[in-house]
């Protein structure tokens, strides 16, 4: 069974020996009781590859004809992993688009070449080279917020468009202090970051931890680096050297 941030709360307040309460609103101790599982969930997910948070994505087209191949991160992207365009200009074809770093962009068009033609940067103003003859192949993002492709095929389309995009990747999700919330953290996860905020209470509103809720925090910490996964995953290892 899932807990509520209600719950969470009076789980906390009962341990802190303080008063109970019905409602996060009904003190100001619990209201801050709930800004510390917050922030903690927060540096829980900064920190950690967390399943339930990645999911398919549309990239956000910018729908501008002077930068026909820029698009923007989506809204909350934590991290993209993979990035696909549909090519086809009849039925479907999605052709995966490689990232390359800045550098390498800039280099892998010749300006001169036919078919090309420059657009300007979406913040520092500077001629970007793009192909404008082909469906896009690469992509890159100079400031981590616009994404640019490599190139677009103006016979068929004067912008690339939003809902040919398709990528995967791992997004923040939301946080509302209300007392039916849940936060979006699978069973496995959900004991630890009431540990954590646990110890973070203590420490904050009584002056000190406690042993053995920081014994509980490590020992699920250590259980959840490797037991985030519904479906069993292969075990990992570094290869070094040849194979």
């Amino acid at each position: 069974m899932r807990n509520t941030l209600l719950e969470m709360v009076q789980s906390i307040l009962s341990d802190m020996d303080s008063e109970n309460v019905n409602s996060i609103s009904d003190s100001v101790e619990a209201q801050q009781v709930a800004s510390v599982i917050e922030d903690t969930f927060f540096n829980i997910i900064a920190a950690r590859e967390i399943p339930e948070h990645k999911q398919l994505l549309k990239l956000t087209a910018l729908a501008d004809s002077t930068r026909p191949t820029h698009f923007q991160y989506p809204t909350d992207t934590k991290q993209l992993e993979r990035v696909f365009y549909d090519i086809s200009t009849t039925g479907t074809n999605y052709r995966e688009i490689y990232f390359v770093e800045p550098l390498d962009f800039l280099n892998k068009v010749n300006e001169d070449g036919s078919n090309v033609t420059s657009v300007l940067d979406k913040n520092g103003g500077t001629k970007i080279f793009i192909r404008t003859d082909r469906a896009p192949s690469y992509y890159t993002s100079f400031d981590d917020n616009y994404i640019v492709f490599d190139s677009y095929d103006s016979s068929v389309e004067s912008t690339l468009q939003e809902s040919k995009t398709r990528a995967y990747g791992t997004v923040y999700p939301s946080f509302t202090q209300a007392d039916t919330f849940q936060p979006d953290l699978d069973d496995t996860m959900l004991p630890y970051l009431l540990a954590e905020s646990k110890s973070v209470c203590f420490s904050l509103f009584k002056g000190g931890s406690d042993p053995k809720i920081e014994q509980a925090s490590r020992r699920l910490k250590s259980y959840v680096q490797n037991d985030q996964f519904k479906t069993k995953k292969a075990n990992t290892r570094t290869h070094y050297g040849r194979n």
